[in-house]
């Protein structure tokens, strides 16, 4: 449900567009916004500071229209991102980096060789369950693979239902999704065998470096 819900129309048309408005939708009507035109433009200051952490090969998961995956793949690393918008997945290799249109949780390249992971933009909160994503990142990366991990701005730790909505009426699917912020990251780390290296924030955004224990 959740790769169909992806895949809808307002992700992809806003995914084309380069921009919004765009948001997750809880069934009570809250909205979350989706900051669409900061995914489809070049890396910001943040995101250097993510880069400059990156060790080996990068598996980017749910990378969306691939900004850091075509970062990295300028900079000479061997990268690929996957997401299951076949929308994202195009933008990605339009920008000149490698990309599948696969979920996290299906069979993917390189399984337990990858140097780091990437988790950006919210995306810990794929499949609503971030300790199990955790765990299925862990099989993905080496030994002392590494992960980085953003956390919500805010301390959270919430499971809920949403839909992908463009405010205007039009909206996708139900599919589980999670938000967390560091210290709730912390204790999924904790307890998923992952060993917290470094943590930072940096133009509003938080982030959490982790390595395989």
């Amino acid at each position: 449900m959740s790769v169909r819900a992806w895949r809808a129309e307002p992700y992809r048309d806003a995914l084309r567009a380069g921009q919004g408005p765009l948001f997750l939708r809880r069934d009570d009507g809250w909205l979350l916004p989706l900051d669409v035109e900061r995914w489809c433009g070049a890396p910001d200051s943040a995101d250097v500071t993510v880069l400059a952490r990156c060790r080996g090969s990068v598996l980017d998961i749910g990378c969306g229209p691939g900004r850091l995956v075509a970062a990295l793949a300028a900079l000479g690393t061997t990268t690929l991102g996957i997401d299951v918008s076949q929308a994202a997945v195009d933008r990605t290799v339009q920008e000149g980096g490698a990309a599948l249109c696969r979920s996290v949780f299906a069979p993917l390249p390189g399984e337990g060789r990858w140097g780091t992971a990437l988790l950006m933009d919210g995306n810990v909160g794929i499949g609503g369950d971030p300790a199990a994503l955790l765990v299925r990142v862990a099989e993905l990366t080496g030994p002392n693979g590494m992960l980085i991990v953003e956390a919500a701005g805010h301390d959270i730790d919430e499971r809920v239902d949403v839909r992908v909505d463009d405010g205007r009426g039009a909206r996708g699917a139900a599919f589980p999704w999670a938000r967390a912020g560091t210290r709730a990251l912390l204790g999924y780390a904790e307890t998923t065998g992952w060993v917290t290296e470094d943590q930072w924030k940096t133009a509003g955004r938080s982030f959490l470096q982790l390595r395989r224990r």
